[in-house]
């Protein structure tokens, strides 16, 4: 990949255990509306609020890999699955912006919870001064309102910037269960999953019936 200097990045970071068609419409929205040139998607290593086994990095690194493709502007990077240690994002914010300094802006892309839950987040203040939030709400609906759930943060200057989102009926969560009883992958497309993703979810017999995760 070629330098980043001078162009406006996203960060799209997640579990993705497994990526699913709202976190594409997600990305591909920041792209549009914040006019990004590019998503860098960063699978999460270690997760430090979540007690669940996630399925193995490599696998979740692939599926996002298959489910972003046909987007030249996306790009997968592995810099939190190949860091030893809890994933914390500002380590990841850090480490982004060292490597490519002529970066004139980063955008992390979160959604409205995230959002009101970043002062529970490892460095959340020096977080805020490094990078713009592109903070996910429903159509119509403005996030700042919303801050007075969250005073420390309301209270902490910081760019924040609205991102209207179609709704999206899909989690993670409800689509390893719904494979955890049976469903197959090709049942979930194209209103969950992409194509790529249900073919190697199938292939490697990911959540299938018994599996814990």
């Amino acid at each position: 990949m070629g330098s980043l200097a001078g162009r406006r990045v996203g960060i799209m970071g997640g579990s993705f255990d497994p990526v699913h068609v709202a976190h594409v419409a997600l990305a591909e929205s920041a792209l549009l509306a914040l006019q990004l040139d590019e998503v860098r998607w960063v699978p999460v290593g270690q997760p430090w609020q979540k007690s669940r086994q996630l399925a193995l990095a490599e696998h979740r690194v692939a599926m996002v890999e298959r489910a972003v493709a046909h987007e030249p502007r996306f790009t997968v990077d592995r810099i939190e699955v190949d860091r030893a240690g809890p994933s914390y994002t500002l380590d990841t914010v850090r480490a982004l912006q060292a490597a490519h300094p002529d970066v004139t802006e980063w955008c992390l892309i979160i959604g409205l919870d995230q959002y009101l839950n970043l002062p529970t987040w490892q460095g959340w203040t020096d977080l805020l001064s490094r990078v713009t939030l592109a903070v996910a709400t429903r159509e119509g609906v403005n996030p700042e309102p919303s801050l007075a759930r969250s005073p420390a943060l309301a209270a902490h200057p910081h760019r924040m910037q609205p991102l209207p989102m179609a709704p999206h009926a899909v989690s993670s969560t409800d689509i390893r269960t719904r494979l955890n009883r049976g469903e197959t992958p090709e049942s979930l497309v194209p209103t969950l999953l992409s194509e790529g993703v249900a073919r190697y979810i199938a292939n490697h017999q990911l959540y299938a019936p018994g599996d814990p995760r």
